[in-house]
């Protein structure tokens, strides 16, 4: 078909199915436009120019509308959010005490719509109260709780009104939270890893006017592992010359029962409604610890199949009555074996003389000012004690 290109045009490019052409015309329009927007470049700057010469003598003063313009722009910003919301001024003090009073989370109460959210109280101090240990089901609120304590502690300390009926805030340097699981595994650095990097940061660079949020510490490795680790945690944070307010959501009951030994350690729990088979997460936070978990519960909203929530029912009862036939705490983890192989209480009180020294010694603990570790090795010496007063059977 080249034959049929008028003589005039000009072959500007062969591709594989075609051919393209120009004309003297257009290329003296193409050369055109092409001036005009280098022309067109060279005047906008040489006006720009211009303009910034002009207005150099009153740099200084522009910016300083600027700064009052966008300074302006926040606390209208921060004006109309509270008077459409209802927030309240709060009290910004040297304290150590934060205390909010029907505190609810900015975003959250958005998104559930008017008079939906359920708001609670928060107090936390350097003394009494620095530990809060959080317990509750899942989906249950822990996490907003605890969110929504840090954007009100951070709203107070820049100006703004905040979401809450009345709050206390006594100041913070720094806000550390540790929420939501991460990986790197290009770099090779698993969940975990990451889960403990972010403790470790934490735990070096907090100070006594900080604010902690821990959320699901331990979670990443087996159960007595994860476990001492997040018992180690409150310990140390509990310690006076470690001590940071700290806010500590949890699986892990056993954290509980710290609150005997700690004088600075307060457990929170998340109130649950229970009718029959219903389970309804009020989301109230209430003084105490949970009773448990309701991890069965949550699979049934999730989705999982009747079939594996009825073996999953099925397995927690032999493991809470001890026949489970493998250790709760996780493949990770031999079984343990708490009483010795021939051994039955019914011996014990049939032959109280013969067990006197073993019984004294159970009688002496207080297991309440005892930790885990401490206790599985106290335990384990009683069992070498029973076997040798069975003659090492």
């Amino acid at each position: 078909m080249t034959d049929k290109v008028p003589e005039d045009y000009i072959r500007k490019q062969t591709l594989v199915n075609n051919e393209r052409y120009i004309t003297p015309e257009l290329k003296e329009k193409e050369n055109l436009v092409f001036s005009a927007e280098t022309k067109i470049n060279k005047l906008e700057y040489e006006e720009f120019r211009k303009i910034r010469s002009s207005i150099e003598p009153y740099i200084a003063d522009l910016q300083k509308a600027s700064d009052a313009v966008a300074m302006l722009d926040v606390l209208i910003s921060f004006a109309r959010t509270a008077s459409d919301n209802g927030y309240v001024k709060p009290v910004v003090n040297n304290g150590d005490i934060i205390d909010i009073r029907k505190g609810r989370h900015p975003a959250v109460e958005q998104l559930l719509g008017a008079g939906m959210f359920v708001s609670n109280d928060t107090l936390i101090d350097m003394s009494s109260r620095s530990m809060l240990i959080i317990t509750g089901p899942n989906m249950s609120g822990k996490s907003t709780y605890m969110r929504q304590t840090a954007v009100i502690v951070l709203m107070a300390q820049i100006g703004c009104f905040v979401p809450a009926e009345s709050a206390v805030i006594g100041i913070v340097d720094r806000i550390f939270t540790r929420i939501g699981a991460s990986d790197n595994l290009s770099y090779g650095q698993s969940t975990f890893y990451i889960e403990m990097s972010e403790l470790a940061g934490i735990l070096r660079n907090s100070t006594s006017r900080s604010l902690i949020i821990l959320d699901e510490i331990g979670r990443g490795t087996s159960t007595f592992d994860g476990l001492s680790i997040a018992w180690s945690t409150v310990e140390y944070l509990s310690e006076p010359q470690h001590r940071v307010r700290t806010m500590f959501a949890t699986h892990y009951h056993e954290l509980t029962e710290l609150a005997e030994a700690h004088d600075n350690i307060c457990n929170l729990s998340v109130a649950v409604s229970e009718d029959g088979s219903d389970v309804v997460f009020l989301h109230n936070i209430v003084d105490g610890p949970a009773s448990k978990s309701y991890g069965i519960h949550v699979a049934r909203i999730a989705g999982v199949p009747e079939e594996i929530r009825k073996a999953a029912r099925i397995k927690l009862r032999q493991l809470e009555s001890g026949e489970g036939g493998t250790s709760a705490a996780g493949s990770g983890n031999q079984q343990l074996s708490f009483i010795p192989e021939g051994f039955s209480m019914a011996e014990l009180r049939e032959e109280p003389d013969r067990y006197g020294k073993v019984i004294d010694r159970i009688r002496g603990l207080d297991i309440n000012v005892m930790t885990p570790l401490a206790a599985l090795n106290t335990l384990q010496d009683i069992i070498d004690e029973v076997k040798d007063t069975e003659g090492g059977k």
